[in-house]
């Protein structure tokens, strides 16, 4: 048992070490050996070694010398990235979107895909499979290696056993392995990740909060849900499922919400919300020179607000009050370096940010919110990059680098 344990030991010192060469050479390349080996407190003899692996699978690439400060001058390193592709799936009940993207985040292909009416599990899985198979027929190019795929959910996945426990209103009877099954289909490395809190991973790598250490991220869309990052890392603690903070209590005489409560956040602001009650209002004769029973969707309301419609004006307003007032809660308890909104509704951010930022003001700490940013998302494909992001988290911490290098 003790010669097991210490095996053990030494594939974990093996995995982290690799993965602290190539996250040196993926974030500050071109860097050299002598650079890698004074960043990362490893041996140089160690970095040669590990860089020698990543040499021979193609994971990085030498590229031109740097400047000479003095004898022979340094080889430079870079991360190769566009000889391997990841598949990308963000899977619903109703939709699934796939796409293929190099490690560079270029996305070379992507189609959604209406879903059938599945009742069990099994078939589902099995479907899914084939669409799988046929996607990447038709849309993967064997130059480009493919390496591991991504899935995001809007259910509770277990970030341990890679199991969803919970897949929207789908009944699971047992935790779905839908991870394993993929892995031995396609013998690709498979990691599944809640879509909202992958998606706050990917701001923290490639978007808003890149220059955070902490980060709050509040998607608007279908629902409400969020996001924390931690000291770099996307906080899910001990039950693996926090930030449902679209499910808090705004409005106790609100509507019923799917979670069974009433007036949740989500029954205010969703974009589905939004849209319904921008239709309340017209049907009862408010007037609006943009919108109509017939172009009321969220994209149309925030337009009209840009514009100064007065109805559409008072309604995105209401939704940054709700929203404001729930965030106050989020920044007492976890003050982070900066918030960021995602969804459509940020199209009308002019109108919206100066509504949550007051609220924000009124209920939070006023040493909490007073220096902390509130920004929209920049990022692109939004649907697919949250998948990304946690296949890219596999590389940087070795779970990823190690299957592909057999270190």
């Amino acid at each position: 048992m003790k010669e097991s344990h210490q095996i053990a030991n030494v594939d974990l010192v093996k995995q982290m070490n690799s993965a602290a060469v190539y996250s040196l050479i993926d974030q500050k390349g071109p860097i050299s050996r002598i650079q890698i080996s004074e960043q990362s407190q490893l041996a140089a003899a160690s970095v040669t070694k590990i860089t020698r692996l990543l040499l021979a699978r193609g994971l990085i690439k030498e590229v031109e010398q740097q400047q000479s400060t003095g004898g022979r001058r340094a080889t430079s390193i870079v991360a190769e990235r566009q000889a391997f592709c990841t598949l990308l799936i963000q899977l619903g009940q109703q939709q699934v979107t796939f796409a293929i993207m190099d490690l560079s985040a270029k996305l070379i292909k992507k189609n959604q895909i209406n879903l059938p009416h599945f009742t069990q599990i099994d078939g589902f899985e099995q479907h899914l499979i084939t669409l799988i198979r046929d996607f990447l027929a038709k849309n993967h190019k064997k130059s480009i290696e493919l390496i591991a795929i991504g899935i995001t959910v809007s259910g509770f996945v277990d970030n341990k056993t890679q199991h969803i426990h919970s897949f929207g209103n789908f009944p699971l009877s047992t935790p779905w392995a839908l991870a394993h099954t993929l892995e031995t289909q396609f013998n690709l490395a498979t990691f599944i990740g809640h879509d909202v809190r992958s998606l706050a991973l990917a701001e923290h790598y490639f978007g808003a909060t890149k220059d955070c250490d902490d980060s709050l991220l509040l998607r608007i869309h279908r629902g409400v849900g969020a996001g924390i990052v931690i000291n770099h890392e996307v906080f899910s603690g001990h039950k693996n499922n926090v930030g449902e903070i679209g499910h808090i209590q705004v409005d106790p005489l609100g509507r019923r919400c799917l979670c069974g409560n009433v007036g949740c956040l989500e029954t205010v602001v969703s974009n589905s919300a939004i849209e319904n009650k921008m239709q309340q209002l017209l049907e009862d004769g408010y007037q609006s020179k943009w919108l109509s029973l017939d172009s009321h969707d969220i994209e149309a309301i925030c337009k009209a607000s840009n514009k100064q419609d007065a109805v559409a004006t008072d309604l995105i307003e209401y939704a940054g009050v709700q929203i404001g007032r729930v965030l106050a809660m989020s920044v007492n308890m976890f003050n982070p370096e900066k918030i960021v909104i995602s969804g459509e509704i940020t199209q009308a951010q002019n109108i919206l940010f100066p509504a949550i930022r007051k609220t924000l003001e009124s209920h939070a700490l006023p040493d909490f919110v007073k220096s902390t940013p509130l920004v929209a998302s920049e990022l692109k494909h939004e649907d697919i990059i949250g998948a990304f992001a946690i296949i890219k988290r596999a590389l940087l911490d070795g779970h990823l680098l190690r299957r592909l290098i057999k270190v």
